[in-house]
């Protein structure tokens, strides 16, 4: 009876100090595009971008926000098991809500400098990871074909090692899973609902395309705080 008296105060003060955590946590709501829907064309057509943006991207902010909403409830009534099965749903759709924020600040209109090559350190440091630009946007674009279901194509920096990497992620997982040193510079959301509407099941045709809108001053930017 006392081993599980002990056990039982325990458990309830993880709780707790989960609980603190939970709510700690902020609720989170749709940013704004820094460019309007129509911008992208012929790349990525305005009617698609809409959608993404207003439906998709607010139905994970949603479901995220709702879903720490209850587990904030489960946790003041003491209820673990229900805990516990949020955490699935608040990883899909806050990792939903992380990578598409990273994907709006990735595109860029051509007239504003989308799909302008690298320049500078990130510049440098594809060549020397990849022998060129080129060769870095296959190798991309043949990963994030091949991937099976929806998920993520990620071209990230690996902070520690100083050195980039490809990877990939699947259905909404946001690209820490794969390492806590890991930094997205792009990320290619593969996903049907970010081409179907424009091209179909041709995956591939997305891909090849999107590069002209792909907003390298922003990977730039980024990689440079990562590796001064």
């Amino acid at each position: 009876m006392a081993l599980r008296t002990f056990a039982t105060r325990k458990t309830l003060g993880e709780l707790c100090k989960f609980q603190q955590q939970v709510r700690g946590l902020q609720t989170f709501t749709l940013p704004d595009l820094s460019y309007d829907y129509g911008a992208l064309e012929p790349a990525i057509s305005g009617e698609i971008m809409q959608l993404h943006h207003q439906k998709h991207h607010q139905t994970y902010i949603t479901n995220y926000n709702k879903a720490i909403e209850q587990l904030d409830d489960a946790i003041t009534k003491g209820d673990a098991s229900t805990a516990v099965k949020l955490q699935s749903a608040i990883k899909f759709n806050g990792g939903g809500h992380v990578n598409h924020s990273i994907f709006w600040k990735n595109l860029a209109p051509a007239r504003e400098g989308g799909g302008e090559p690298p320049h500078g350190s990130l510049g440098s440091a594809i060549n020397q990871s990849f022998s060129s630009l080129e060769k870095l946007i296959a190798k991309m674009n043949a990963e994030g074909a091949a991937l099976q279901g929806s998920g993520w194509v990620w071209l990230a920096v690996d902070k520690e090692l100083k050195r980039l990497v490809v990877e990939t992620t699947a259905n909404q997982d946001p690209l820490v899973t794969k390492g806590p040193s890991l930094v997205p510079l792009v990320g290619i959301d593969v996903w049907e609902h970010a081409y179907y509407l424009q091209y179909k099941n041709v995956r591939p045709d997305y891909l090849k395309n999107i590069w002209k809108v792909i907003n390298w001053k922003y990977a730039s930017q980024v990689y440079e705080k990562e590796c001064p």
